[in-house]
């Protein structure tokens, strides 16, 4: 079993002027920790669980591209991209240059895209949750196609590219966040290396859904890495954070990717360290 880490909070002491120290001791913490990997919410601005929306954010891409500088084997990754806000071909630009800036650590975190709010404050189109979801379709064949050795046009209902040419090549994997049973589990089955699900989704029978789709398009179930966002409270122990990673593998999970309430603590990096290494061991139901 796998453990990553999100950090989704960019409000430290010392105000705005803290937070590249207090990112950069992040990402080299998680990349010294023995972590898998390091994530960031693409969002622009911050979310009702984790803050006042007038609280700072980060832009996804930027901020890991300046994690990629500072790290040497931790893959990184937005949990998770909304498909809406970039254009499908310059997202694939973004995902392929980080890439090939961090020696191959970059994952495609991606989804349909939720908070109207900031796509209205910052001027970015948000269209109705069924075209989202047809925009992410098209976004994830443009992304396959960038990253083949195809460069021919694609013709989508909403995106025509006269030439998906990529340079440098990349193929990176692709994670689907979300846990809809009609459409997003459908699209990780069709599309994804990874899904990616929240804590508290009843996981057996996700994953069963999950399975189902991928009999039915005839792909291997066991390809599919299944991860799990999850909120570690102050002050559990872990031996109690072990007891819960394990519960999670028996129900199917191979990565779970932690939230905790100051990642750049020496404390926090340190239990993370000795977490990563217990469940390091841990084989998923299912492998």
């Amino acid at each position: 079993m796998r453990l990553g880490l999100t950090c989704p909070r960019f409000t430290w002491p010392g105000g705005d002027a803290a937070i590249a120290g207090r990112f950069a001791a992040v990402a080299r913490g998680a990349d010294e920790a023995g972590l898998h990997s390091l994530w960031v919410m693409d969002h622009f601005f911050q979310i009702p669980n984790f803050g006042a929306v007038e609280d700072p954010m980060l832009e996804a891409y930027g901020a890991l591209s300046y994690a990629a500088a500072l790290t040497s084997r931790v893959t990184l990754g937005a949990l998770v991209t909304g498909a809406v806000y970039r254009a499908p071909g310059v997202l694939v630009k973004q995902v392929s240059t980080l890439d090939a800036l961090s020696g191959g650590r970059a994952v495609l975190g991606i989804g349909a895209g939720w908070y109207e709010q900031e796509a209205r404050g910052l001027g970015l189109r948000f269209p109705s949750l069924a075209e989202r979801f047809e925009r992410l379709e098209e976004t994830l064949q443009i992304a396959k196609q960038m990253w083949s050795d195809d460069d021919k046009p694609y013709e989508g209902r909403y995106y025509r590219l006269e030439r998906t040419l990529n340079a440098p090549q990349a193929r990176p994997p692709i994670l689907i966040g979300g846990s809809g049973e009609k459409k997003t589990l459908r699209l990780v089955a069709e599309y994804a290396d990874a899904c990616n699900l929240l804590h508290g989704a009843d996981v057996p029978h996700k994953l069963g859904v999950l399975r189902a789709h991928c009999e039915r398009l005839g792909r291997p179930y066991e390809e599919i890495e299944k991860t799990l966002h999850m909120r570690v409270p102050d002050g559990e122990s872990v031996e109690e954070s072990v007891q819960r990673c394990g519960d999670l593998a028996a129900q199917g999970i191979d990565h779970v990717i932690v939230a905790v309430p100051d990642p750049s603590a020496d404390s926090t990096l340190a239990r993370l360290s000795e977490l990563a290494a217990r469940i390091s061991g841990i084989t998923p139901a299912g492998r």
